[in-house]
């Protein structure tokens, strides 16, 4: 039995293989996914639903509160709908805002039948999201909630001189995606701008200081300057988790949210969906 370590952890938290090889066949099942990752399938499963409880559990901690299941009910989403989450790491999370919701509505609404859609992919850039919207738009969505940018913001080396993806590129891949959605869908849209992060804590990170991988929130906040030009309802992210980012919405990476996070995220995309 391998040991369960925080590289592991990390590893089965952020990194779902299946969605990275979709379409190869035979993918779609624990046994293969746990082989990828290198370990027992009933660890993998183990691990897993450590993950889903925790979302869970978070979403139980938040229907104890009855204006929050007033507002959980009065979601515009309709019965039968598709939500699709489109994003990176912080919505590929196991226990993610999205996974979260995904609870809230079937513990609150489950005649309703919403379906929830992780399309968070660890890494991605608002380019990746491009380069991968046609899997998005052959789940007929009614709904796309986006989170994106945070990557194209991700520098490298020790001195770096540039984000991997400029601000004019970032700016014209999000209005291509927004011709994509109207263009080829009828889904409603919602815009998160990216959350901010402790800098100095991603700098000496185990995970992320060998890669030599560095985020600032002044990049940070420039991305969210253009998600916010857009018309369609949005979540302003910056201002709930403040600059720098509250310790407790922050795993110990300093970049990632923490279950508080999540929660956090969450609750402020229910306020607004229900026009509290």
């Amino acid at each position: 039995m391998s040991q369960i370590t925080k590289e592991l952890i990390y590893t089965v938290q952020f990194y779902h293989p299946e969605k990275m090889i979709s379409q190869m066949p035979g993918i779609n099942n624990d046994q293969t996914r746990a082989a990828l990752l290198g370990i027992e399938v009933n660890l993998y499963r183990q691990l897993r639903e450590r993950f889903r409880l925790n979302a869970q559990k978070t979403a139980n901690k938040l229907l104890d509160n009855p204006n929050f299941c007033s507002w959980v009910d009065q979601l515009p989403f309709a019965p039968g709908a598709t939500v699709v989450g489109l994003g990176d790491s912080i919505t590929d999370d196991s226990q993610s805002w999205l996974e979260i919701l995904r609870h809230l509505l079937y513990l609150r609404r489950p005649s309703d039948g919403i379906k929830v859609i992780n399309a968070g992919i660890s890494g991605d850039t608002t380019t990746h999201l491009i380069s991968r919207f046609m899997d998005v738009v052959q789940q007929q969505p009614d709904w796309i909630i986006c989170m994106a940018g945070t990557n194209d913001v991700r520098r490298h080396g020790l001195a770096p001189t540039q984000v991997l993806v400029s601000l004019e590129e970032t700016a014209k891949n999000l209005k291509m995606l927004r011709h994509l959605i109207t263009s080829q869908t009828q889904a409603r849209w919602v815009w998160m701008t990216p959350p901010t992060v402790i800098e100095e804590q991603i700098k000496a990170d185990w995970a992320l200081a060998p890669l030599q991988e560095r985020w600032f929130n002044e990049d940070l906040a420039k991305v969210s300057a253009v998600v916010r030009q857009f018309s369609d309802q949005l979540v302003d992210l910056q201002t709930i988790f403040g600059i720098p980012a509250n310790q407790d919405l922050l795993l110990a990476d300093g970049l990632h949210p923490s279950l508080a996070g999540h929660q956090a995220i969450v609750s402020a995309l229910v306020e607004k969906l229900a026009g509290i």
